[in-house]
């Protein structure tokens, strides 16, 4: 069987097993795969659908992003803002507006430095006031 063009997730992945200290096979019985299965992953041969690689990531107890990053699902800036929302939305201390406020408040920043990096920001500099809207 010829190896997948996966990247690197084979051996992050044996990496990550190797440091929560499982065997192959006590990682395939609480990610819910087979052993034969995460081994042909491990060692390149398999390309794992998002959701297998969200039960390895959960029984590894590592970010699902990560792998999917790893997998080439997500790329790296798309990680970041994923776990950006998933930080505001897991926050116990603020109320569900609250958050869905900070989350516009959040996307209005990218798309203002998305347009100043795309060299279509104001002449004078000034921010665009949708970012300024939300804010009481």
């Amino acid at each position: 069987m010829a190896s997948l063009n996966v990247g690197n997730l084979g051996e992050y992945l044996r990496e990550q097993r190797r440091q929560a200290q499982l065997s192959l096979r006590q990682l395939s019985e609480a990610a819910g795969v087979s052993n034969p299965y995460l081994s042909q992953i491990e060692r390149g041969l398999r390309k794992p659908s998002a959701d297998i690689l969200q039960q390895l990531a959960k029984a590894l107890r590592i970010s699902a992003e990560t792998l999917y990053v790893q997998a080439g699902i997500l790329d790296e800036r798309d990680r970041d803002e994923v776990e950006t929302r998933a930080v505001i939305l897991a926050d116990p201390s603020i109320n569900e507006r609250q958050k869905q406020v900070l989350l516009q408040i959040y996307e209005s920043f990218r798309k203002e430095n998305a347009l100043d990096t795309a060299g279509t920001a104001p002449a004078d500099g000034a921010p665009d006031a949708s970012a300024t809207d939300v804010m009481p």
